[in-house]
């Protein structure tokens, strides 16, 4: 059976830190829902209700638009090895971008991985957690973010990696804004 709670408790948060990988899904009120796999040591816990995670650039940047429209998130972690266990956290989170004065306390809680864009802050208002049966066993072979994403975008440089948001993150697939260079309008 599983467990309905409004915080995290210790052995939550020891299994979301265990875990090598979790999903981040988004909606805005009208479109595509998003999900997206995320790796990387990009997530801290800040207390029993509260989540910080570090974005870094991608092919898009739904989460980020769908979070400006209305700020519902839902983070997802499973259990690919030990016991099964699915735990998910809804909330609502907000977009820290490096040009807000929050940007460096928090930027200084991860590593300074190249391309990063924004740090999401989930604000938990439920944790739910089901048994994991389905998901299936699984090892980590390597991570590839760190050998193949995060080495691509320091090679392109600040600029560069300016020119491929100015491409593939200004808007979402549904045309939202994401205003990851600080424009406003909707």
């Amino acid at each position: 059976m599983g467990i309905r709670t409004d915080k995290l408790n210790r052995p939550f948060r020891k299994f979301i830190e265990d875990q090598p990988i979790f999903f981040v899904a988004t909606a805005a009120p009208e479109g595509r829902v998003n999900v997206s796999p995320k790796g990387l040591d990009s997530l801290r816990i800040l207390s029993d209700t509260q989540i910080v995670w570090l974005s870094v650039t991608g092919s898009g940047n739904e989460t980020t638009a769908h979070v400006l429209k209305n700020g519902r998130m839902t983070l997802m972690f499973c259990a690919f090895q030990g016991n099964p266990l699915t735990l998910r956290t809804y909330g609502t989170a907000r977009a820290v971008f490096p040009r807000n004065a929050e940007w460096g306390d928090l930027a200084a809680l991860f590593p300074d991985y190249a391309g990063a864009r924004n740090i999401f802050v989930l604000d938990i208002d439920l944790v739910t957690t089901s048994c994991g049966t389905s998901v299936p066993e699984m090892t980590v072979v390597r991570p590839r973010a760190e050998t193949e994403l995060e080495p691509w975008y320091a090679e392109m440089g600040p600029e560069g990696v300016n020119k491929f948001w100015r491409k593939k993150n200004v808007t979402s697939l549904d045309g939202y804004p994401t205003q990851i260079f600080g424009e406003t309008s909707d």
